[in-house]
């Protein structure tokens, strides 16, 4: 089943940076509109946000208002690589993120899952502190 895997979270103050790395073994992200999602506060495992997609030819993204203008999506489609940089990064921004194929790509996307698309992978945990 494919299996995403997430890297590159880490612990930093505020105000600093960190660049996130998604990879796949089977599934290729130029095919498919890609997301990053984070969990919502208090929802659990199931109630993930999107916030920053790409579409499959790279022309489009969208982000959540609450990363606009600090973090960017992008995409290595040689390298099957989805990033995520995230800037200015705030305490509130702590949580575990998690990469998957996305229903689209603009406001209140979902995630693609099960079949070909997979589960969840284990995700990268970000952490920010004051």
């Amino acid at each position: 089943q494919v299996h995403m895997v997430e890297s590159g979270g880490g612990s930093v103050q505020a105000g600093g940076a960190l660049r996130l790395s998604c990879t796949s073994s089977r599934l290729t992200f130029a095919n498919y509109d890609m997301g990053w999602f984070r969990p919502l506060p208090g929802k659990g495992p199931l109630g993930r946000e999107g916030l920053a997609c790409i579409t499959k030819n790279d022309l489009t993204t969208y982000y959540d208002d609450s990363v606009k203008g600090r973090f960017t999506i992008s995409k290595d489609n040689a390298k099957n690589i989805l990033y995520l940089q995230n800037n200015n990064l705030q305490p509130e921004d702590t949580a575990m993120y998690y990469c998957a194929a996305a229903n689209g790509c603009g406001p209140r996307f979902g995630v693609r899952l099960g079949g070909e698309f997979g589960n969840w992978g284990q995700g990268t945990q970000v952490t920010v502190s004051t």
